[in-house]
Protein backbone atom coordinates (compact mmCIF):
# COMPACT_ATOMS: atom_id res chain seq x y z
CA UNK A 1 0.00 0.00 0.00
CA UNK A 2 2.36 2.56 1.09
CA UNK A 3 4.69 1.85 -2.04
CA UNK A 4 2.00 3.57 -4.19
CA UNK A 5 1.26 6.28 -2.39
CA UNK A 6 3.21 9.77 -3.86
CA UNK A 7 2.62 13.22 -3.46
CA UNK A 8 -0.28 13.33 -5.92
CA UNK A 9 -2.06 10.91 -3.76
CA UNK A 10 -5.76 12.15 -3.57
CA UNK A 11 -6.99 11.23 0.09
CA UNK A 12 -10.86 9.74 0.57
CA UNK A 13 -12.23 9.93 4.36
CA UNK A 14 -14.37 7.24 6.80
CA UNK A 15 -16.07 9.41 9.39
CA UNK A 16 -17.93 8.16 11.82
CA UNK A 17 -17.98 6.30 15.84
CA UNK A 18 -16.85 3.46 16.19
CA UNK A 19 -15.25 2.76 12.79
CA UNK A 20 -12.30 0.81 13.94
CA UNK A 21 -13.85 -2.29 12.40
CA UNK A 22 -14.75 -1.16 9.13
CA UNK A 23 -13.80 -3.39 6.37
CA UNK A 24 -14.17 -0.04 3.92
CA UNK A 25 -10.41 0.86 3.92
CA UNK A 26 -9.67 -2.43 2.85
CA UNK A 27 -12.54 -2.72 -0.01
CA UNK A 28 -11.53 0.98 -1.79
CA UNK A 29 -7.77 0.43 -0.86
CA UNK A 30 -7.57 -2.66 -2.57
CA UNK A 31 -10.06 -1.14 -5.63
CA UNK A 32 -7.65 1.63 -5.87
CA UNK A 33 -4.49 -0.58 -6.29
CA UNK A 34 -6.47 -3.37 -8.38
CA UNK A 35 -7.09 -0.17 -10.67
CA UNK A 36 -4.08 1.66 -10.80
CA UNK A 37 -5.45 4.81 -9.04
CA UNK A 38 -3.68 7.65 -7.42
CA UNK A 39 -5.74 7.41 -3.90
CA UNK A 40 -5.50 6.61 -0.59
CA UNK A 41 -8.73 5.80 2.00
CA UNK A 42 -8.20 5.99 5.92
CA UNK A 43 -10.91 5.65 8.79
CA UNK A 44 -11.49 8.74 11.20
CA UNK A 45 -12.58 8.18 14.38
CA UNK A 46 -15.18 11.20 14.85
CA UNK A 47 -18.70 12.00 16.57
CA UNK A 48 -21.39 14.79 15.88
CA UNK A 49 -19.11 17.07 18.35
CA UNK A 50 -15.84 16.86 15.97
CA UNK A 51 -17.85 16.73 13.02
CA UNK A 52 -18.63 20.42 12.18
CA UNK A 53 -14.61 20.84 12.45
CA UNK A 54 -14.03 17.47 10.67
CA UNK A 55 -16.13 19.14 7.08
CA UNK A 56 -14.40 21.89 7.40
CA UNK A 57 -11.07 20.31 7.26
CA UNK A 58 -12.33 17.95 4.52
CA UNK A 59 -12.80 21.66 1.93
CA UNK A 60 -9.40 22.85 3.57
CA UNK A 61 -7.55 19.83 2.96
CA UNK A 62 -8.64 18.90 -0.64
CA UNK A 63 -9.96 15.80 0.95
CA UNK A 64 -11.85 14.33 -2.42
CA UNK A 65 -14.26 12.27 -0.84
CA UNK A 66 -15.65 10.84 2.58
CA UNK A 67 -18.19 8.36 3.64
CA UNK A 68 -20.14 8.98 6.51
CA UNK A 69 -21.63 6.38 8.95
CA UNK A 70 -23.10 6.68 12.27
CA UNK A 71 -23.68 8.47 14.10
CA UNK A 72 -22.98 11.44 11.46
CA UNK A 73 -25.29 10.25 8.77
CA UNK A 74 -28.02 13.18 9.34
CA UNK A 75 -25.67 15.64 11.16
CA UNK A 76 -23.18 16.25 8.63
CA UNK A 77 -26.86 17.50 6.21
CA UNK A 78 -26.29 21.48 7.54
CA UNK A 79 -22.71 21.29 6.57
CA UNK A 80 -22.75 20.51 2.86
CA UNK A 81 -23.28 22.94 0.03
CA UNK A 82 -25.56 20.73 -1.68
CA UNK A 83 -27.60 17.50 -1.12
CA UNK A 84 -28.88 15.24 -3.67
CA UNK A 85 -32.37 14.51 -4.51
CA UNK A 86 -32.22 10.82 -3.03
CA UNK A 87 -29.99 12.16 0.11
CA UNK A 88 -32.63 14.42 0.67
CA UNK A 89 -35.67 12.61 0.51
CA UNK A 90 -33.77 9.69 2.51
CA UNK A 91 -33.16 12.82 5.42
CA UNK A 92 -29.28 11.36 5.78
CA UNK A 93 -26.01 11.27 3.45
CA UNK A 94 -23.34 8.44 3.57
CA UNK A 95 -21.23 9.89 0.75
CA UNK A 96 -19.88 13.64 -0.04
CA UNK A 97 -17.59 14.71 -2.63
CA UNK A 98 -15.60 17.23 -3.28
CA UNK A 99 -16.16 18.58 -6.42
CA UNK A 100 -12.55 18.91 -8.05
CA UNK A 101 -11.05 19.26 -4.44
CA UNK A 102 -12.13 23.23 -4.22
CA UNK A 103 -14.59 23.14 -1.48
CA UNK A 104 -18.07 22.27 -2.52
CA UNK A 105 -19.19 19.15 -1.03
CA UNK A 106 -21.83 17.18 -2.25
CA UNK A 107 -23.67 14.64 0.06
CA UNK A 108 -25.44 11.62 -1.73
CA UNK A 109 -26.58 8.46 -0.20
CA UNK A 110 -25.90 5.39 -1.45
CA UNK A 111 -27.05 2.56 1.77
CA UNK A 112 -30.17 1.72 -0.08
CA UNK A 113 -29.03 0.88 -3.34
CA UNK A 114 -25.96 -1.15 -1.56
CA UNK A 115 -28.95 -3.26 0.52
CA UNK A 116 -31.61 -3.62 -2.46
CA UNK A 117 -28.18 -4.87 -4.60
CA UNK A 118 -27.01 -7.16 -1.95
CA UNK A 119 -31.02 -8.86 -1.51
CA UNK A 120 -31.03 -9.37 -5.23
CA UNK A 121 -27.40 -10.64 -5.28
CA UNK A 122 -28.75 -13.39 -2.79
CA UNK A 123 -31.70 -13.88 -5.52
CA UNK A 124 -34.16 -11.79 -3.29
CA UNK A 125 -36.37 -9.87 -5.36
CA UNK A 126 -38.56 -6.75 -3.14
CA UNK A 127 -40.97 -6.82 -6.03
CA UNK A 128 -44.52 -6.81 -4.82
CA UNK A 129 -43.52 -8.32 -1.57
CA UNK A 130 -44.56 -7.62 1.98
CA UNK A 131 -41.57 -6.43 4.62
CA UNK A 132 -41.37 -6.44 7.88
CA UNK A 133 -37.93 -3.40 8.91
CA UNK A 134 -36.66 -2.62 12.21
CA UNK A 135 -34.55 0.46 12.42
CA UNK A 136 -35.64 3.89 11.28
CA UNK A 137 -32.16 6.19 11.63
CA UNK A 138 -30.03 6.73 8.19
CA UNK A 139 -29.43 2.88 7.59
CA UNK A 140 -33.37 2.29 8.35
CA UNK A 141 -34.50 4.74 6.40
CA UNK A 142 -32.54 4.47 3.20
CA UNK A 143 -33.65 0.63 3.12
CA UNK A 144 -37.17 1.56 3.52
CA UNK A 145 -37.49 4.09 0.98
CA UNK A 146 -35.02 2.00 -1.86
CA UNK A 147 -37.50 -0.67 -1.18
CA UNK A 148 -40.75 0.91 -2.11
CA UNK A 149 -39.33 2.72 -5.17
CA UNK A 150 -37.96 -1.11 -6.21
CA UNK A 151 -41.60 -1.99 -5.84
CA UNK A 152 -42.59 -3.51 -2.52
CA UNK A 153 -46.06 -4.15 -1.81
CA UNK A 154 -46.35 -2.95 1.96
CA UNK A 155 -43.59 -1.86 3.99
CA UNK A 156 -44.02 -2.57 8.32
CA UNK A 157 -41.44 -0.37 9.93
CA UNK A 158 -40.71 -1.34 13.99
CA UNK A 159 -39.05 1.20 15.98
CA UNK A 160 -38.98 2.06 19.54
CA UNK A 161 -40.43 5.07 20.61
CA UNK A 162 -37.29 7.17 21.03
CA UNK A 163 -35.72 9.91 19.50
CA UNK A 164 -36.35 8.61 15.15
CA UNK A 165 -39.32 6.95 16.05
CA UNK A 166 -40.75 10.97 14.47
CA UNK A 167 -38.60 10.27 11.88
CA UNK A 168 -40.30 6.70 10.95
CA UNK A 169 -43.67 8.37 10.18
CA UNK A 170 -42.14 10.94 8.18
CA UNK A 171 -40.19 8.02 6.49
CA UNK A 172 -43.46 5.95 5.93
CA UNK A 173 -45.65 9.45 4.89
CA UNK A 174 -42.75 9.93 2.22
CA UNK A 175 -43.25 6.66 0.91
CA UNK A 176 -47.19 6.69 0.77
CA UNK A 177 -46.86 10.08 -0.80
CA UNK A 178 -44.01 9.27 -3.03
CA UNK A 179 -44.62 5.71 -4.61
CA UNK A 180 -47.29 2.45 -4.87
CA UNK A 181 -45.72 0.96 -1.86
CA UNK A 182 -47.96 1.00 1.63
CA UNK A 183 -46.12 2.08 4.34
CA UNK A 184 -46.88 1.73 8.40
CA UNK A 185 -45.27 2.24 11.89
CA UNK A 186 -45.69 0.59 14.98
CA UNK A 187 -43.91 0.94 18.29
CA UNK A 188 -41.42 -2.14 18.78
CA UNK A 189 -42.82 -2.37 22.14
CA UNK A 190 -46.16 -4.23 20.67
CA UNK A 191 -44.35 -7.67 20.40
CA UNK A 192 -47.52 -9.27 19.33
CA UNK A 193 -47.89 -6.71 15.81
CA UNK A 194 -44.05 -7.39 15.34
CA UNK A 195 -44.65 -11.02 15.44
CA UNK A 196 -47.71 -10.93 13.70
CA UNK A 197 -46.18 -8.49 10.80
CA UNK A 198 -43.14 -11.07 10.56
CA UNK A 199 -45.43 -13.44 9.89
CA UNK A 200 -47.28 -12.08 7.17
CA UNK A 201 -44.07 -10.79 5.62
CA UNK A 202 -41.39 -12.43 3.46
CA UNK A 203 -38.41 -10.48 3.88
CA UNK A 204 -37.48 -9.80 7.59
CA UNK A 205 -34.41 -6.35 7.51
CA UNK A 206 -32.76 -5.45 11.28
CA UNK A 207 -32.00 -2.18 10.10
CA UNK A 208 -30.71 -1.39 13.77
CA UNK A 209 -27.30 -1.06 15.49
CA UNK A 210 -28.17 -4.32 17.43
CA UNK A 211 -26.11 -7.64 17.42
CA UNK A 212 -22.88 -5.20 16.64
CA UNK A 213 -20.71 -3.99 19.40
CA UNK A 214 -21.61 -3.08 22.40
CA UNK A 215 -24.96 -4.95 21.90
CA UNK A 216 -23.39 -8.18 20.01
CA UNK A 217 -25.42 -10.01 22.86
CA UNK A 218 -28.74 -9.29 22.07
CA UNK A 219 -31.27 -10.11 19.14
CA UNK A 220 -34.95 -8.50 18.74
CA UNK A 221 -36.47 -11.52 17.62
CA UNK A 222 -35.78 -14.41 20.26
CA UNK A 223 -38.60 -16.92 19.52
CA UNK A 224 -38.26 -19.64 17.49
CA UNK A 225 -41.78 -19.62 16.40
CA UNK A 226 -41.06 -16.10 14.06
CA UNK A 227 -39.04 -17.97 12.28
CA UNK A 228 -39.89 -19.85 9.07
CA UNK A 229 -38.71 -21.81 6.00
CA UNK A 230 -39.86 -19.44 3.61
CA UNK A 231 -38.59 -16.17 5.56
CA UNK A 232 -35.44 -14.20 4.50
CA UNK A 233 -33.84 -12.90 6.88
CA UNK A 234 -31.49 -9.53 6.24
CA UNK A 235 -29.15 -8.18 9.23
CA UNK A 236 -27.57 -4.91 8.02
CA UNK A 237 -24.78 -5.59 10.54
CA UNK A 238 -21.66 -6.89 8.62
CA UNK A 239 -19.60 -7.06 12.16
CA UNK A 240 -19.51 -9.95 13.44
CA UNK A 241 -20.45 -11.59 10.16
CA UNK A 242 -22.86 -13.71 12.07
CA UNK A 243 -24.91 -11.85 14.50
CA UNK A 244 -27.19 -13.51 17.15
CA UNK A 245 -29.96 -12.73 15.21
CA UNK A 246 -28.86 -14.27 11.95
CA UNK A 247 -27.40 -17.36 14.17
CA UNK A 248 -31.62 -17.75 15.48
CA UNK A 249 -32.55 -17.33 11.99
CA UNK A 250 -29.89 -20.36 11.18
CA UNK A 251 -30.68 -22.45 13.60
CA UNK A 252 -34.39 -22.09 13.09
CA UNK A 253 -34.70 -22.69 9.45
CA UNK A 254 -34.95 -19.54 7.51
CA UNK A 255 -34.79 -19.24 4.27
CA UNK A 256 -32.42 -17.44 4.29
CA UNK A 257 -30.39 -15.24 6.34
CA UNK A 258 -28.07 -12.83 5.06
CA UNK A 259 -25.00 -10.05 6.80
CA UNK A 260 -24.96 -6.56 6.07
CA UNK A 261 -21.26 -7.61 4.05
CA UNK A 262 -23.06 -7.32 0.46
CA UNK A 263 -25.06 -3.97 1.65
CA UNK A 264 -21.57 -3.00 2.40
CA UNK A 265 -19.96 -3.96 -0.93
CA UNK A 266 -22.22 -2.43 -3.42
CA UNK A 267 -22.81 0.63 -1.32
CA UNK A 268 -19.13 1.35 -1.86
CA UNK A 269 -19.24 0.37 -5.29
CA UNK A 270 -21.65 3.17 -5.43
CA UNK A 271 -19.44 5.53 -3.61
CA UNK A 272 -16.80 4.65 -5.59
CA UNK A 273 -18.16 5.53 -8.46
CA UNK A 274 -18.99 8.57 -6.96
CA UNK A 275 -15.37 9.58 -5.65
CA UNK A 276 -13.40 8.01 -9.00
CA UNK A 277 -16.05 8.19 -11.92
CA UNK A 278 -14.48 4.76 -11.93
CA UNK A 279 -16.48 1.19 -11.48
CA UNK A 280 -15.25 -0.29 -8.74
CA UNK A 281 -13.81 -4.29 -9.79
CA UNK A 282 -16.54 -5.99 -7.51
CA UNK A 283 -15.71 -9.31 -8.14
CA UNK A 284 -12.04 -9.05 -7.35
CA UNK A 285 -13.48 -7.27 -4.15
CA UNK A 286 -15.95 -9.66 -3.52
CA UNK A 287 -13.96 -12.45 -3.07
CA UNK A 288 -11.48 -10.93 -0.43
CA UNK A 289 -14.16 -9.63 1.53
CA UNK A 290 -16.07 -13.00 1.58
CA UNK A 291 -13.73 -15.10 2.10
CA UNK A 292 -13.23 -16.98 5.37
Amino acid sequence: MTERLTGHTLLISLIATPIRHSMSPTMHNEAFAKLGLDYAYLAFEVGNEELKDTVQGIRAMGIRGSNVSMPNKQAIIPYLDEVSPEATLIGAVNTVTNLDGKGHLVGYNTDGIGAMSALKDEGVEVNDQIITLTGAGGAGTAVAIQAAFDGAKELRIFNINDGVFANAKETARKINENTDCRATVTDLADQTAFKQSIAESSIYIDATGVGMKPLEDLSLITDPAVIRPDLVVFDVVYAPRETKLLKFAKEHGAKKAINGLGMMLYQGAAAFKLFTGEDMPVSYIKELLFKD
